[in-house]
């Protein structure tokens, strides 16, 4: 088996995790959860699974929790894997982990991947942007930034190689679930967006600063500055004509409207709708919008 441990972050994920845990233990020498103290059986199937589970507060952070994880965590491998508990990876991913990590160079620290997306059990192959994401990296060697949405592993040392494998989001929650998950991701993306306009945010730790993101991240991240830039609700609206119909979207039926209607426009209507309303109440003034994300929306910023 590889010298990889998995790290699995969750909270009342008894739906996923035991498929997650059975698809980590094909790559994995081992496996360790950090719960966020779930009320549900996540703990109990993971444990007679055989992984091992650590409790931590959730700090309304994933990338605090993940970071938690690596300083904490009894890791002994040479490698460590960041995988969400509604992940998996597909069967030719894991034949490619396990047949080429052992011989690749050393100078090589860090995997890269393409995550492919699951919406109402069709797996989206068309109007997609390819997402590439470095999710395996060598133990100290990397760590999480903290960012409020897209964080991404940053390496400290090496550098990173591209798998031709992917791994999947797939997420079995009824789609009011995800309604909701992305009502709540969208204010965090609102934060990003003005961040990148009135520098909101903390500026980034001595860390993060030091170390450069990878090619694939910096590449995303430059798209997302360019997405900024546009005129509000415009560029949500003109993003879903590309993927749906420039990107052939419209040809995965009505799951495919769906979820480009959903992913691409709604969501990041309801993202500038949400800009809108903090300028609106704060104009340019950066400490009122603290205040105003703080008491309207619970967000500590």
């Amino acid at each position: 088996m590889n010298s990889i441990a998995t790290i699995i972050l969750t909270y009342n994920e008894e739906q996923h995790i035991e498929r997650c845990i059975k698809n980590a233990q094909q790559f994995s020498e081992s496996i360790f959860l950090v719960d966020s103290f779930s009320s549900d059986r996540t703990v109990e199937i993971a444990e007679s699974l055989g992984a091992k589970v650590y409790q931590n507060k959730w700090e309304n952070n994933y990338a605090k929790q993940f970071n938690w994880g690596l300083e904490n965590l009894p890791i002994t491998t040479e490698w460590v894997f960041r995988l969400d508990a509604d992940e998996y990876l597909m069967g030719d991913l894991i034949a490619e982990i396990n047949t080429q990590l052992p011989v690749l160079e050393p100078s090589v620290s860090g995997v890269v991947f393409e995550r492919k997306m699951f919406f109402l059990d069709t797996l989206m192959t068309k109007g997609m942007l390819q997402m590439n994401m470095l999710r395996l990296f060598k133990y100290r060697h990397g760590f999480c930034e903290e960012r409020w949405m897209d964080e991404h592993i940053i390496l400290t040392e090496g550098e990173s190689i591209l798998f031709k494998g992917y791994f999947v989001d797939h997420n079995l929650n009824p789609l009011g679930w995800w309604i909701q998950k992305h009502n709540n991701y969208s204010i965090r993306e609102a934060v990003d967006l003005l961040d990148l306009e009135f520098q909101l945010l903390e500026p980034k730790t001595e860390q993060a600063a030091k170390y450069a993101l990878s090619s694939d991240a910096q590449s995303k991240r430059n798209k997302k500055k360019k997405y900024a830039n546009m005129p509000l609700f415009w560029r949500s609206f003109i993003y879903f004509v590309y993927r749906y119909f420039f990107k052939f979207g419209f040809t995965q039926g009505k799951e495919g409207f769906l979820w480009h209607f959903l992913q691409g426009w709604w969501y990041r209507t309801l993202v500038d709708a949400k800009v809108y309303e903090i300028k609106k109440a704060c104009g340019t003034d950066v400490i009122k919008m603290k205040k105003f994300i703080k008491k309207s929306y619970n967000l500590n910023i």
